[in-house]
């Protein structure tokens, strides 16, 4: 069920509710790191997918303004779209490379870059993870999808 008309998504109600859910997001991401719910990385993704889907609770797909032109990374981004969609996984695209570097660490422990393009937030092994902020996000896609907008984009303010 919709909760949101057309008005309200794309209204100064909007600022506002993209502002709260972004927050909603770090605080997502940020809760997830320390419980080992994060998998980082296109590769990493799509194995994490093909062995459990039904543990992936968000998918995240994330672009700079330079990324926009990597035909190849635009591909792997339409299949993990398509299969996030048939398997009924939240999918968001994040503006902003460089706060997601500092909300997950950025780097690998041995000391190269993470690819941040890819980033599943996953259940805990011990227990279904009831998050607010992970509530909030989920029906933020949740509305846009019945406004026909299958893939939002949040910017992720700078800190």
């Amino acid at each position: 069920m919709c909760n949101m008309t057309f008005e309200e998504l794309s209204g100064e109600h909007s600022a506002e509710r993209m502002d709260s859910v972004a927050k909603a997001l770090e605080e997502v991401l940020s809760s997830a790191l320390p419980q080992g719910c994060i998998t980082v990385g296109v590769y990493e993704a799509a194995k994490s997918l093909n062995v459990d889907p039904d543990n992936v609770v968000l998918c995240l797909l994330a672009t700079d303004e330079e990324d926009v032109k990597d035909v190849a990374l635009q591909i792997h981004f339409t299949l993990i779209q398509a299969f996030c969609c048939e398997n009924d996984i939240n999918i968001l695209r994040v503006n902003n490379m460089r706060r997601l570097a500092e909300i997950l660490g950025g780097v690998k422990q041995g000391g190269e870059p993470m690819d941040l393009h890819c980033i599943l937030v996953t259940n805990p092994q011990s227990s279904t993870w009831k998050d607010p902020a992970l509530s909030k996000v989920n029906g933020f896609c949740r509305d846009c999808r019945c406004l026909d907008q299958w893939v939002p984009v949040i910017n992720l303010p700078e800190r």
